[in-house]
């Protein structure tokens, strides 16, 4: 499958001009049209106007938002002509395309919290200080704030803006399950079949481990003074590991459960009525109830069935981030549009236009916010969560390949114990 970068240019000034320069990277490989990094332009910070150049980039299901903002950011600096360029990319995998060039990275970028550490070795993002700091601090929730903060050589600094929390929940068509259905896997199940099944993602580690972390299973990273692993080490691999692995296994045989359902799969099963309910992100919200209608439903994740007992599914929760790069040849300029993109007013029209539950206090008090029922489920799903600071470098391959080695063995046998030790020995890490 291939994903699409797209490069779209934007001057802001007395008159607006929009150009569009596509740069498509499949799976491994670029073909690149032009300069996507973030030294193609412009002067300082203090260039009194002159023309500022900033490369922002972000998921293209923000684009259409960004660009509001990028407006709204040259209505609020008159005494500045802006040239914004805008890259597609998802926070998924931010931080391995921006190391890939450094130098030459985007001036902002989003990207999830747990890959702050890696872009931070890689000198990849600039600390933020003085009235910015605190203003961070100020105006964001604890946690929030915790997710871009690091530790380096023994020195606290914060490293991005915080906009938005990062979990999964349940979506779930009303017409077909009830609210006590949904409290539990076994419930849900037992409505499915082959043709209206339940959508969850196993082949991605970001949701096939919930079923571990339930369980009371975790990992825990040892760090240098440089960032870097010195150890890894787990509780995956017990006992009960092997059980929670045997239950996992236990549901995906049954035809009701559908173990490979990405984004696209599981809109597209909401649409066409083979999906009832499916876990995943806020990001999904508006397309979901579009097709749902009011048999739109969402709660928390479900319980599961593991040794006769019922486990909370345990999400990981982590948070999208703003983040300024440490080369950008416009960092005054570059902070500044950081933190005007995650203040209070666009945390909120980033809530209208995608759902986004804030990170800004207030914002988030709002009524429209509280009252919202996917930031009710978000809430409901919160104390069931695993944090998503300290994970891993190795970790996520191997998780998900636990679900690739299910999905390859149904219909067939399933070594549980040789697949569950593939994983442990894929993310584990000896102290040297």
């Amino acid at each position: 499958m291939k994903k699409f970068f797209k490069l779209t240019a934007l001057a802001l000034g007395a008159c607006m001009t929009l150009g569009l320069v596509a740069m498509a990277a499949a799976c491994g490989e670029t073909e690149n049209s032009g300069n996507n990094g973030g030294n193609n332009g412009g002067n300082g910070g203090d260039n009194g106007g002159q023309t500022v150049t900033l490369v922002v980039w972000c998921p293209e299901a923000d684009h259409a938002f960004a660009q509001q903002v990028a407006k709204d950011f040259q209505a609020a600096h008159p005494d500045k002509t802006y040239k914004f360029q805008f890259g597609i990319q998802g926070e998924g995998d931010a931080a391995t395309k921006v190391l890939n060039d450094v130098d030459n990275a985007p001036d902002v970028f989003s990207f999830a919290s747990d890959q702050i550490n890696k872009l931070i070795v890689g000198d990849a993002l600039a600390r933020i200080g003085g009235d910015r700091l605190q203003w961070i601090k100020d105006n964001n929730e604890a946690d929030a704030v915790d997710s871009a903060t690091v530790t380096v050589k023994g020195e606290e600094g914060v490293y991005a803006f915080p906009y938005t929390d990062n979990t999964f929940f349940l979506y779930y068509d009303k017409s077909k399950l009830t609210e006590d259905d949904v409290k539990t896997l076994d419930g849900i199940m037992a409505k499915t079949n082959k043709d209206e099944q339940f959508y969850y993602p196993v082949t991605d580690g970001w949701y096939g481990s919930a079923f571990f972390f339930g369980a009371g299973l975790d990992y825990k990273v040892t760090y240098g003074e440089q960032l870097n692993e010195v150890e890894v080490t787990t509780t995956f691999g017990s006992d009960k590991g092997l059980d929670v692995t045997e239950a996992l296994w236990g549901y995906v045989q049954q035809e009701g459960f559908k173990l490979d359902s990405d984004d696209s799969k599981l809109i597209a099963g909401f649409q066409t009525g083979t999906a009832i309910a499916g876990a995943s992100g806020i990001w999904n919200k508006a397309q979901i109830q579009q097709y749902l209608g009011d048999n739109f439903g969402v709660a928390k994740l479900p319980t599961y069935t593991l040794k006769g007992e019922q486990v909370q599914l345990r999400s990981f929760a982590g948070y999208k981030l703003l983040g300024v790069s440490k080369r950008s040849p416009n960092m005054v300029d570059a902070l500044e549009f950081a933190q005007f993109y995650t203040n209070k007013e666009n945390q909120l029209k980033h809530f209208d236009a995608r759902g986004f539950v804030p990170t800004n206090k207030e914002a988030k008090a709002d009524p429209k916010v509280t009252a919202d029922a996917c930031a009710k489920a978000i809430s409901a799903q919160l104390p069931f969560t695993h944090s998503q600071k300290g994970v891993p470098g190795d970790f996520w391959t191997p998780m998900a390949g636990l679900g690739t080695a299910m999905q390859e063995a149904l219909g067939k046998t399933f070594d549980a114990k040789q697949a569950l030790d593939a994983l442990v020995s894929g993310f584990v890490k000896a102290q040297q």
